[in-house]
C-alpha cells in the first residue's frame, strides 16, 4: 500500500534554509543542558536527579495547596514543591523536598510532623492505621489476640494475624486511604473481633502515604551524569554502526539527525517545564533508535540508487530515494505517532514525560530523516569526500575530474599488444 505515489519533490532545494532553522531551535536545546551543568538548571529535575525526598499523599477529603504550603513553611520547609496529582476528582498530592547538603536522609518524617499538627491532632499516641506497616499491626492483633488463637501456639497465632495484616494492606494500597471504620470491617479476610480491637487500638487519620521516595544529593548528581552519558555513547554507537554498514558519511549525517532529534525535543522539554527524570532519558534513547531507524531507510535506498546509476550527481540520487520512501515514511510514523497520542492523553501523569518525548521525537525525527540527515551527509561528502574513501573510487567532481585525464591519455596497449606480432607462415609447394 502506498500513500503518496510518483512524487518528485525537491526536498535539497531548501536544505540550507531548513539547516539554518534547525540549528536555531538546536541551540535551544544546548542551552538546557549547559544549565543543567553549570547551576542555573532550567531543567524541571524530578527527584532522581535533583535528590530530595518525594512524597505522594492522599487525603479523606480535598484539601488547599496553600494550606499545605503554610503547615510545611512552618515546619522549616519553605521550599517545597506542592501539586495535585490525578484527575480534577482525586484528593492526591505530592510533595518535593529538595536535598539537604550534608545530609542523606530525607524529610519524610518532618513531612508528616508538619501535617498532623492539623490532621491528626489528640490521638493520644494511637497508630494510624492509613500508615503503619503490616507488621505493626500483626503487633496489634498478636497482643489483643481477638480471634481468640493463642490455644494453636505463638507460630499460628503468627500466621493468622499476618494474613489479617496483609489483607489490610492490599485493600489500602487499592483504594490509598481507608476512609471509614466500615470500609476496615468490609474487607475480606478481616473479623469483626480483628476490626473492632483495631478501632479501640488504632485511629483512621486524614491522610495516607501512598508513596515515598528519597535520594541523597550525592546519588542524585551522578544519576544526572550517568543519564546525560548514556544518551551521548548512544549516539556514538550510532556513528559506528552507520560508518560500518555504509560509510563514514551517511555515519556523520545519521549521528547529526539524532543529535537534532534530542536538542529539538529536549529544548521543547524544558520549555513546558515537563520533569525530568530517569524514565525520560529511556524516552530520549528510544527516540534515537527511531530517528535512526528511520534514516536507514532512506540511506539503504540512496545506496541502492547509486549502485544502479554510478555516474549521477549524489543530490539527484537522494532527491529520488527520498521521494520513493516517502510513502513508507509517512504512513510509519503516522502511525506510531497515534499510538504515542494515546499514550500522552490516556497515559496518566507517570507517562506523560515519556510520551511527550515520543510524541513531539517522532515528528521532529520524521522531518530530519529529509532536511538533516541527508544534507549533512552530502556537505560531508562536498567537503571531505575524496580525501576520506581510503583509496576506494572517487565520486562526483574528483570522479569526474579523473574521467577526463583518463580521456586525454592515449590508452596503453594490453598484454596481446605487448606480444611481438608474428608473420603469417607461407605454405611451401610440393616439388
Amino acid at each position: 500500500m502506498e500513500l503518496l505515489r510518483h512524487t518528485n519533490i525537491d526536498f535539497m532545494k531548501y536544505r540550507k534554509f531548513w539547516i539554518t532553522v534547525s540549528v536555531i531551535l538546536m541551540a535551544v536545546g544546548v542551552v538546557a543542558i549547559i544549565g543543567a551543568f553549570f547551576g542555573f538548571e532550567p531543567l524541571n529535575f524530578g527527584i532522581d536527579f535533583a535528590g530530595g525526598t518525594q512524597m505522594t499523599l492522599r487525603f479523606r477529603q480535598a484539601t488547599q495547596i496553600d494550606d499545605l504550603r503554610k503547615l510545611l513553611e512552618t515546619g522549616g520547609m519553605g521550599a517545597a514543591q506542592i501539586q495535585r496529582f490525578g484527575d480534577s476528582k482525586s484528593t492526591d498530592v505530592i510533595i518535593k523536598t529538595p536535598a539537604r547538603k550534608g545530609v542523606e536522609e530525607g524529610s519524610g518524617d518532618r513531612i508528616t510532623a508538619a501535617l498532623d499538627r492539623k490532621y491528626n491532632q489528640g490521638q493520644g499516641g494511637k497508630p494510624d492505621l492509613n500508615r503503619i506497616g503490616p507488621d505493626a499491626v500483626m503487633q496489634i492483633l498478636v497482643q489483643t489476640d481477638p480471634d481468640h488463637v493463642a490455644a494453636q501456639g505463638p507460630d499460628a497465632v503468627r500466621a493468622h494475624y499476618q494474613a489479617t495484616a496483609d489483607a489490610l494492606r492490599a485493600e489500602r494500597n487499592k483504594t490509598g486511604i481507608f476512609n471509614g471504620w466500615d470500609a476496615v470491617r468490609s474487607v475480606k479476610g478481616v473479623s469483626p473481633a480483628a476490626a473492632a480491637a483495631l478501632e479501640q487500638a488504632a485511629y483512621l487519620g486524614d491522610y495516607g502515604i501512598r508513596g515515598v521516595e528519597n535520594v541523597g544529593p550525592q546519588i542524585g548528581s551522578e544519576l544526572r551524569t550517568r543519564g546525560f552519558l548514556a544518551v551521548a555513547a548512544s549516539l556514538l554507537g550510532m556513528l559506528c554502526y552507520i560508518w560500518f554498514r555504509f560509510e563514514l558519511r551517511f555515519g556523520i549525517g545519521a549521528v547529526m539527525a539524532s543529535l537534532h532529534d534530542v536538542l529539538v525535543t529536549f529544548g521543547i522539554f524544558a520549555a513546558l517545564r515537563f520533569e525530568f527524570n530517569l524514565i525520560t532519558i529511556a524516552a530520549f534513547l528510544t527516540l534515537i533508535g527511531y530517528s535512526v531507524n528511520d534514516t536507514v531507510v532512506i540511506f539503504d535506498r540512496i545506496r541502492e540508487n547509486m549502485r544502479k546509476n554510478r555516474r549521477r550527481p549524489l543530490i539527484d540520487v537522494m532527491n529520488e530515494s527520498i521521494n520513493q520512501t516517502l510513502s513508507r515514511t509517512v504512513m510509519t510514523s503516522g502511525l506510531t505517532l497515534l499510538t504515542c497520542l494515546a499514550l500522552l492523553i490516556l497515559g496518566g501523569d507517570v507517562l506523560r514525560g515519556f510520551a511527550f518525548v515520543m510524541t513531539v521525537g517522532i515528528i521532529v525525527g520524521t522531518y530530519s530523516s529529509v532536511y538533516i540527515a541527508s544534507p549533512f551527509a552530502l556537505l560531508w561528502e562536498q567537503l571531505f569526500g575524496a580525501e576520506t574513501k581510503g583509496g576506494g573510487a572517487p565520486r562526483g567532481d574528483a570522479a569526474r575530474a579523473a574521467k577526463s585525464v583518463s580521456n586525454d591519455e592515449p590508452q596503453t596497449a594490453g598484454p596481446a599488444a605487448a606480444r611481438p606480432r608474428q608473420r603469417p607462415r607461407s605454405r611451401s609447394k610440393a616439388s
